[in-house]
């Protein structure tokens, strides 16, 4: 919404002064910004016109105020009694941010009584309508056993509905968890395609964690950087995490070999046939983007309608 001038100086961009003329649309901007770099940097000319639509029920306004209140921002003093409940209101109507955040203020105590229980409950609302930081934050409330029994299959639910649709966190979580209780070639392998998933968008912890293991965890037994003819055969045997693995490094050209679409794509579609939702996601991504195939909506369609059908189902509360 706004950029940097020398000096430190700050001023709305011009996409952002032509917004501003439209006050719904502004503040739907501002809740955007907000979500989207969980910050908003608000002045105090932006106040009353967020309290107004707050008071009228608007949730992206309450989510906008509550955030001002707790961070101190837009010139209001930091009340987190109010950020509670300005958050609460929009949580009520269904905003996946605000339950995310109330439900992190129940769990902390921040403007309202510590309740764990609460917390799980918000968390798990925000989780069921797609928000993948709450995924992540659920599941690790129920690998501790915060405000709900432990489960750790409900743990590994979440974290993969939140490692399927992007979140590197998330993969990260799950690499290291495979990695952890990997007792033969084929979990070692998944574990790490799920960190090298999280350590190409830049995940610092997973990243550390591939060099860990590269370093120290395989020397005497067998090195991951001779791991490439042990990924062709377990995919040439039918192994769904190999035949994807594989395709990743025919798509992007590493792990020793060239690049290759054509070949990418071959081993996609084996994946994706033996159930490998990546790899369907990864089809439906290269039909729809043109990337080295024939740009071709039907099929990146029916590949994303297929990985749709292959969401894992949440086990029973």
């Amino acid at each position: 919404m706004k950029q940097m001038l020398s000096g430190g100086s700050w001023q709305p961009t011009k996409p952002a002064i032509a917004i501003m003329h439209q006050p719904r649309i502004y503040l739907a901007y501002l809740a955007l910004c907000l979500v989207a770099l969980d910050a908003a940097a608000l002045s105090p000319a932006d106040i009353p016109l967020i309290a107004r639509n707050a008071q009228r029920g608007d949730d992206a306004s309450q989510v906008l105020l509550a955030t001002a209140y707790l961070d101190g921002d837009g010139g209001l003093a930091k009340d987190p009694v109010l950020a509670a409940h300005w958050y609460e209101l929009a949580a009520l109507q269904g905003n996946s941010f605000a339950q995310e955040r109330i439900a992190d203020l129940y769990l902390a105590g921040t403007g309202v009584r510590q309740d764990p229980r609460l917390a799980f409950d918000w968390m798990l609302k925000s989780a069921e309508r797609g928000n993948l930081r709450a995924q992540v934050k659920l599941a690790q409330m129920y690998q501790q056993g915060t405000g709900t029994a432990s489960d750790p299959e409900k743990a590994r639910f979440w974290l993969e509905r939140a490692a399927v649709e992007g979140s590197a966190e998330a993969q990260y979580l799950l690499g290291k968890m495979d990695h952890a209780a990997a007792a033969d070639r084929s979990g070692r392998l998944q574990a790490r395609t799920w960190l090298e998933r999280a350590a190409k968008q830049g995940y610092d912890k997973a990243i550390m964690l591939l060099n860990e293991i590269e370093s120290l965890g395989y020397g005497a037994e067998e090195s991951w950087h001779r791991r490439l003819p042990d990924i062709r055969k377990l995919a040439e045997d039918g192994d769904p995490e190999a035949e994807y693995q594989l395709a990743i490094r025919y798509e992007h050209g590493t792990g020793g070999v060239a690049q290759n679409i054509g070949e990418a794509v071959r081993w996609y579609e084996r994946a994706a046939e033996h159930g490998n939702r990546m790899a369907m996601l990864a089809l439906s991504h290269l039909y729809a983007s043109g990337n080295g195939v024939a740009v071709d909506a039907a099929k990146a369609k029916a590949w994303a309608e297929r990985a749709d059908a292959a969401k894992p189902r949440a086990p029973g509360r």
